[in-house]
């Protein structure tokens, strides 16, 4: 007797681990995916964080052939309000059946654990295609199935790469203490080709922008001497639909 597909959310960030981590669960004939759901600073109308224009995130989803969920958020939500939130969404897509939520993440233990916990208060479970794997393993694997992805956002000693596409070139002249798929935050993807995509996302490169943030609270060695949060810069390359 066949088993009925599981329904779940993917979230999204438009970036080349959701790009990979996608492209394996459309293999999986048990994973029924609902939406791809993605959180918007809806002041900015642009992807949390990496700072793509939502029009781009638009596009990546048509091309892909599963509904866009949007979650409209502040420019920086405090920890409860992102909760608050996300808890409301989440209670939504259980209403419709959906059990599942499916994230890009490969090793921060941490962000795990916070994404099971916010899951199981509501009785969801969380999959993760890419978990445990090795960067340089998904990296190579990313170039092999002939993906295409664009530098979005970096940390600010790595502005030089910011509005680059990742070739196997840029990847070997990446500083050692970098990940080279830039699991702690160094650096944020846009997915423009790849086997998940019917049409090519055409793109032009805008001017680059460097913005510092209060470290987050909880964050080891982030406070100075007189006790102010530290500030952490990141140059974000504008992204233009072609």
């Amino acid at each position: 007797m066949k088993s009925t597909p599981i329904k779940c959310i993917f979230n999204w960030s438009g970036g080349k681990d959701s790009s990979l981590a996608l492209y394996h669960c459309l293999q999986n004939p048990d994973l029924d995916i609902r939406y791809l759901v993605t959180t918007i600073n809806d002041a900015a109308d642009r992807i949390s964080m990496h700072g793509v224009r939502t029009e781009l995130l638009i596009q990546q989803a048509e091309s892909i052939g599963i509904p866009l969920y949007q979650i409209r958020l502040p420019e920086m939500p405090d920890t409860e309000t992102y909760d608050n939130t996300m808890r409301q969404h989440l209670e939504k897509f259980k209403k419709e059946g959906i059990t599942h939520s499916i994230f890009g993440d490969i090793f921060l233990e941490d962000l795990k654990k916070y994404r099971d916990e916010r899951l199981a208060e509501i009785g969801m479970t969380g999959i993760y295609p890419l978990w445990k794997r090795d960067s340089r393993e998904l990296i190579n694997e990313f170039f092999e199935l002939d993906f295409g992805t664009v530098i979005a956002c970096t940390q600010e000693r790595l502005e030089r790469i910011a509005g680059k596409e990742i070739t196997p070139e840029l990847i070997m002249a990446l500083p050692g203490d970098v990940d080279v798929c830039g699991e702690n935050g160094e650096f944020h993807t846009f997915a423009f080709k790849g086997p998940i995509f019917s049409k090519e996302i055409r793109y032009k490169i805008g001017e680059k922008v460097f913005r510092e943030y209060k470290a987050p609270e909880n964050a080891d060695d982030t406070v100075d001497g007189d006790g102010t949060r530290k500030l952490s810069g990141f140059w974000f390359c504008d992204l233009i639909p072609a």
